[in-house]
């Protein structure tokens, strides 16, 4: 089921909300935390049943491991912690690289290992995280403190299950434990609907417009010329982070309506300065699990320069991994990875550069390795890179082939032509809503922010009816977010 649906936002989250509520006050927390869950599994369910039994499956395990891992003691802890953090690597493993690892077998050894074929469970890479940090808190820290069905509603809420933010348990738990949040707040219904508004113009009028020239262009990546590969990548760049940053107001959007607040995913990323300061500022949740699960226990930054900044690069490998089966994200991960590696380096050493040619230089490499997370494989990236490169020529539009300047450019090979002829017929508006919003992410004060301002004003309503009432009458052309895919 989609946020971004006549039936979610018509019929499935009223119904979600009021049908908790009433409950909470006719029959108590326990029956209306166990409408929410059915609820929650309805919605995955939605998909496809298999992946509501898988998630419940999942949820049901780590519970027990956690039970077994909170009574154990010295090497069976170890065993109980090690076992459980093993299967779950498996359980994701299998779904979602079995394929992967048997076409490279067959690449190495000259084989023929029939595909699986294996239905990747939308989620499993979200659920499968916070539940390896549970595991791992409780055998740092000791405790078992949640009854399941407190649990099992911790992983599963349908706000969050399906692509985040991923949410740790002390962050949840507490407030679905919370007496406060028994009762409906019409302040945090309000403020909900503002930022679910939010998203959902975020995708329906931003993102997915800037899908029809980036899709296209990655389609016809081999005859792409300069500024069609340019437009395609900045395309696709501001395309990911509509598309995701307005799934996660929505997210968070529709959990305010049950009172529950959720971490914040992005910040701003496109105005950083630096690599470091974008992973601070984009997909924030996983940014800290990476940190506090792989990164800090392989020693972080404790055990000399050279360690860190391996640990550096293997926790990126791992991020670029964990996005996709192939090695495309992999190289991803590694250019990532690099590029804090050099930083790190960079500032040690104690050189610094001006804040527009710092910006210049993140915005275009960001731009750039997104170019290597969209491909489709390595040739697609290289297409759409020597385009980018001007190797398929330099075309501008027949309209400017008598202003002067122009005609001195056509001394490095600049021809006059039809511009967008490898891309999708569109409105002109179109191509270059990519090159538009950047000033307007720099400038804008960001979701957050304007979340943070709330309150019950005309203005706000006013903003929020038009990103709804606009949002619902794009809904014509509904599409799936990207993250759904990772």
């Amino acid at each position: 089921m989609l946020f971004n649906s006549y039936f979610f936002i018509l019929f499935f989250l009223p119904l979600a909300v009021a049908g908790y509520f009433v409950l909470q006050r006719l029959a108590g927390v326990k029956w209306a935390r166990l409408y929410l869950i059915i609820a929650s599994l309805g919605f995955m369910g939605f998909w496809n049943v298999w992946f509501a039994l898988v998630l419940i499956g999942s949820v049901l395990f780590n519970y027990l491991c956690a039970a077994a891992l909170s009574r154990a003691k010295g090497r069976r802890k170890i065993a109980a912690f090690t076992s459980g953090i093993v299967l779950n690597i498996l359980l994701l493993g299998f779904f979602k690289y079995a394929d992967f690892f048997l076409h490279n077998v067959n690449t190495l050894f000259g084989s023929h290992i029939g595909a699986l074929h294996i239905l990747l469970p939308v989620g499993i890479s979200f659920y499968t995280f916070m539940q390896i940090a549970w595991l791992t808190d409780i055998y740092r820290h000791g405790g078992y403190r949640y009854d399941f069905p407190t649990y099992c509603l911790y992983v599963i809420f349908f706000p969050y299950v399906i692509s985040g933010p991923i949410a740790y348990h002390h962050e949840i738990i507490p407030q679905l434990q919370s007496v406060e949040t028994r009762r409906p707040d019409p302040a945090n219904i309000c403020r909900g609907l503002f930022i679910f508004s939010i998203g959902l113009f975020k995708k329906t009028a931003l993102a997915d417009t800037l899908a029809l020239v980036a899709d296209g262009g990655f389609n016809t990546s081999a005859a792409l010329t300069f500024t069609e590969a340019w437009l395609t990548s900045l395309s696709y760049t501001m395309q990911l982070y509509f598309d995701f940053s307005g799934y996660t107001d929505m997210a968070i959007g529709v959990a305010l309506m049950f009172n529950i607040k959720l971490p914040a995913n992005f910040n701003s990323p496109y105005k950083s300065l630096d690599i470091r300061e974008f992973w601070r500022r984009w997909h924030i949740t996983l940014s800290r699990f990476l940190r506090d699960y792989i990164y800090i226990p392989m020693g972080g930054n404790r055990a000399g320069e050279y360690r860190t900044l391996v640990n550096l690069m293997l926790t990126f490998l791992i991020g670029g991994l964990w996005h996709g089966a192939a090695w495309t994200f992999v190289f991803w991960g590694f250019l990532h990875g690099s590029a804090l590696c050099v930083h790190r380096l960079w500032t040690k050493a104690g050189f610094s550069m001006h804040k527009v040619i710092a910006w210049i230089l993140t915005f275009n490499f960001i731009n750039i390795t997104w170019v290597f997370f969209r491909a489709r494989d390595w040739d697609n990236a290289v297409n759409i890179l020597k385009g980018m490169a001007g190797q398929n020529g330099i075309v501008v539009s027949d309209n400017l082939a008598e202003h002067p300047f122009w005609q001195s450019l056509t001394v490095i090979g600049v021809t006059f032509g039809e511009w967008r002829a490898n891309l999708p017929q569109a409105d002109g508006l179109v191509y270059f809503l990519c090159i538009l919003l950047i000033p307007f992410v720099l400038i804008t004060r960001n979701s957050n922010e304007y979340l943070a301002a709330f309150s019950p004003n005309w203005k706000f309503a006013l903003a929020a009816g038009f990103m709804l009432i606009a949002g619902l009458l794009l809904l014509n052309q509904t599409s799936s977010f990207l993250y759904f895919n990772f």
